[in-house]
This record gives structure tokens, C-alpha cells and sequence, in this order.
């Protein structure tokens, strides 16, 4: 059966490119752009991981019509570790959608990497720890239960400066992680 066409259609309406969906993956573009030509066929463990990346699952691969998925289960959260910080996409199909709602995690003396300036907005909620929020000049410190909110107009950023770690529910509009 050829997928890729399918895979890339998918890809192609979550506005991610071959490299940014390998990344999600661990994957390489190079792989991508074999699937996606049908120059390769993917385990099932690994078309399970595209297909969430991209919001999808494997009925709606091999299927035309499917219902919205509503309730995402914990066991597939997609989690990308990064130095000092990790993220966790709390909603598999949530590059199509109107938010994308992740999880940050984010080590003492650590940051997340900068967010290059973008159109939308972000919002924030400290689920645990301090946190400081830098917008373009500007920074913010924010604990435990305070939350946040911009536009993305400016580079963005978080630096968890203390002892412990913070965690920080984050949803950004439209997606952009």
C-alpha cells in the first residue's frame, strides 16, 4: 500500500517541513523524503510516531473519513529532550489546530531556546517552580501559579533560575512549536 502521499498531505496541512517532522520523529529528512515518495516502508512503531507528529493517527492514514480525535491519552504524548529543557506535545494533532498546548520542563539554571519572532500569541501558566519570561528586551518572573501572556512579535524565551524545576504549561496560537 503507498502511504506517502498520504504522509505528505498531512505534513503539508500541519505547515511542518520534511526536517522539522524528522525532528519531532528522531528521524532524518532523508527518511522523510523516502516515505513520502514511497521509497521505503516504516515499521509500525515509526509510522505510529509521524503520524502523531502530525497530528493523525493510523485510522486516519488508512482511512478517508474519521471522526476529531477528543480524548488524548498520556501513553502518546510526543517528548522532545533538549539540554536543559524538555517538551512534551500534550495533543498529537495539535499542529493542525487553532492552539498547540505543550508541557515545558525546564532544569534549574537553564533556558529554553529563544523563539524567533512569529505571528500569534503564547500563553503561559507555572504548574510548578520560577520561572523568568524574556519578550524581545523585556523580563518577567513568574512562580507558581501566576501565568503569562503576549504576542509573538518578539523573540521569546524562558531561564529557570532556580533550585528546582519549573514546569510550565504552554499553549501557543497558531501552532508554532
Amino acid at each position: 500500500m503507498k502511504i506517502g502521499g498520504k504522509i505528505k498531505q498531512f505534513r503539508q496541512k500541519a505547515a511542518l517541513t520534511q526536517e522539522e517532522l524528522a525532528d519531532r520523529c528522531e528521524l532524518t529528512k532523508g527518511y522523510i523524503s523516502q516515505l513520502e515518495n514511497d521509497n521505503t516502508n516504516p515499521s509500525i512503531a515509526t509510522l505510529e510516531d509521524i503520524v502523531n507528529a502530525l497530528g493523525a493517527s493510523l485510522s486516519d492514514l488508512f482511512s478517508e473519513d474519521c471522526p476529531p480525535e477528543v480524548v488524548f491519552k498520556a501513553e502518546n504524548v510526543c517528548v522532545k529532550q533538549n539540554e536543559g529543557y524538555s517538551t512534551t506535545w500534550l495533543i498529537s494533532n495539535s499542529t493542525i489546530n487553532e492552539m498547540e498546548p505543550i508541557l515545558a520542563e525546564i532544569k534549574p539554571d537553564c533556558s529554553t531556546d529563544p523563539d524567533v519572532p512569529h505571528e500569534g500569541e503564547e500563553f503561559g501558566y507555572v504548574l510548578e517552580g520560577k520561572i523568568t519570561v524574556v519578550v524581545g528586551k523585556n523580563t518577567y518572573k513568574c512562580s507558581k501559579g501566576d501565568s503569562f501572556y503576549f504576542k509573538s512579535e518578539k523573540t521569546h524565551y524562558m531561564i529557570n533560575k532556580g533550585a528546582k524545576t519549573a514546569k510550565i504549561l504552554w499553549i501557543s496560537s497558531p501552532p508554532n512549536f
